[in-house]
């Protein structure tokens, strides 16, 4: 039996604000919607379910941490939805958000939709509004920390955030769902750059809000996920067009970024980086082979290239010495290298 919207969390860890979260969802979800809360690892799962709403279905036991993407995409598998909504399970959605942004979703032609994260915390402030993509492979939350009074209409951008978006069923299927090697970080990246090269679009709808309680953090883990996951994507979803003039900038500052890793205190993080593409070519060369067979020619290449950003400039972290110049050096570059609509 198909459902018009299944909306899916998924839990790890201590997750405080995991029963906030799923009643922010309960109350508006149709009668004949779902809720998908998939169990990657939730602390006293077991002795807390009695808090969460009876209309949740629970997915795995907690015994398995297969990641962000990993998750979600069982639960998709699963759901039965005709709209797919993902919700983070720190997000609490405020009122006739879940309603807008599935609307928006189900819409004839509609991609991918997602909706404004606010800051919990400053909730006038934004957490994101969709996010950028600089031509090497890095994103960051867009616009983290403008007023949100600055974001009122709905517009096309880059990557939609993970934290909060939506699209059919049928756009999930054909663009290729969530591939879960990444595990975590850059997934909604790659999934948004598919629905581009598929000619497809990539909206953020900002009155579809929900209050996000985002704490930016880093640890080596996840610098070493995020850095494999960014050589994932340029590899694998730019076309041969993009990436021949992306590729010899990538190559020429890696002993920059290895420097910066050293910096920062996670260069064995950064060489496990390089050292699984080395060891996974076989991976990369059929994931680019099934990527590629989206795109829909040099148009999609061109479009893709207009959307990007040439400066590394994420609003919530430190630039450090020497950013100035680099950008300059960027932002040059791609003016002059960028692929262009033909004729």
């Amino acid at each position: 039996m198909t459902r018009p919207v299944s909306v899916i969390v998924l839990g790890y860890g201590t997750e405080d604000l995991l029963e906030s979260c799923l009643e922010s969802i309960a109350s508006q979800l149709p009668v004949d919607g779902e809720l998908l809360l998939v169990d990657n690892g939730i602390a006293r799962a077991s002795e807390r379910r009695s808090r969460w709403p009876g209309i949740v279905r629970v997915l795995g036991d907690g015994s398995e941490n297969t990641g962000f993407a990993g998750g979600c995409l069982v639960a998709a598998e699963q759901a039965q939805g005709e709209v797919l909504v993902f919700l983070n399970s720190d997000a609490i959605l405020r009122e006739e958000a879940l309603d807008r942004l599935v609307t928006a979703a189900a819409a004839p032609g509609a991609g991918i939709v997602c909706g404004c994260l606010r800051l919990a915390q400053e909730p006038d402030l934004v957490n994101s509004v969709g996010n950028p993509l600089q031509f090497l492979g890095l994103t960051w939350a867009g616009e983290c920390g403008s007023p949100a009074s600055e974001h009122t209409d709905a517009h096309e951008v880059p990557v939609a955030t993970g934290g909060f978006f939506a699209l059919s069923r049928a756009v999930w299927d054909a663009v290729g769902a969530f591939d879960p090697t990444y595990f975590a970080y850059h997934e909604d990246t790659d999934l948004s750059v598919r629905a581009w090269l598929s000619g497809r679009t990539v909206r953020v709808l900002p009155d579809a809000v929900a209050d996000h309680h985002y704490e930016f953090s880093r640890n080596p883990f996840k610098m070493y996920l995020l850095e494999r996951n960014r050589f994932i994507l340029v590899l694998t979803t730019y076309p041969t067009a993009l990436l021949r003039r992306v590729l010899p900038v990538l190559v020429l500052l890696e002993p920059a970024f290895f420097l910066l890793s050293v910096l920062q205190g996670w260069p064995r993080q950064k060489l496990q980086a390089w050292w699984w593409l080395a060891n996974n070519t076989a991976y990369l060369r059929r994931r680019r082979a099934e990527v590629q067979a989206l795109s829909t020619g040099p148009d999609a290449t061109a479009r893709l290239a207009a959307l990007m950003t040439a400066a590394i400039d994420p609003p919530n972290v430190p630039q450090p010495p020497g950013m100035g110049v680099l950008n300059a050096f960027l932002r040059g570059y791609w003016v002059l290298a960028r692929p262009r609509r033909r004729g």
